[in-house]
């Protein structure tokens, strides 16, 4: 699902080219190093922010002319402007889905010793019988 709310950027005009970002319907901030970054900081926080909620619970975004830059929080720390930063919900629930989880296994230490003198990717392994019990699963 596609959602856009309207963002304050303030730019600082320092020597890692800084601006401050406030999503006034989240309340909330964070800050990138270029304009691109603060861009992809303030979908981040979005991202974050709605990830566990469902579509009916999501903040309605304001009119970006109903957003008055002078009005953010970071007003006094530089120029500002308003500006209108999208995501696609379900995407992001995706992306953050597949990152990587750190999960401690317990094997006996003839069998990993086996594994190591063999080269086998013991998390690969277990990922693919994973996958492979839960299709069994969803089969039966």
């Amino acid at each position: 699902m596609m959602t856009a709310y309207p963002v304050i950027f303030t730019r600082k005009r320092d020597a890692k080219d800084t601006y401050l970002v406030y999503i006034p319907d989240l309340d909330g901030a964070t800050e990138g190093f270029g304009f691109a970054d603060a861009i992809n900081m303030a979908r981040d926080y979005i991202g974050c922010t709605l990830y566990d909620k469902k579509e009916k619970d999501f903040p309605v975004p304001s009119d970006i002319k109903e957003v008055d830059p002078v009005k953010g929080i970071f007003f006094n720390s530089g120029e500002s402007i308003v500006s209108m930063v999208d995501i696609d919900i379900e995407v992001y629930r995706r992306e953050l889905d597949n990152k990587p989880v750190r999960r401690n296994v317990s094997l006996p230490s003839w069998l990993n010793q086996a594994a190591n003198k063999a080269h086998i990717n013991v998390s690969r392994v277990l990922q693919d019988a994973l996958i492979s019990k839960l299709e069994e699963t969803k089969m039966a």
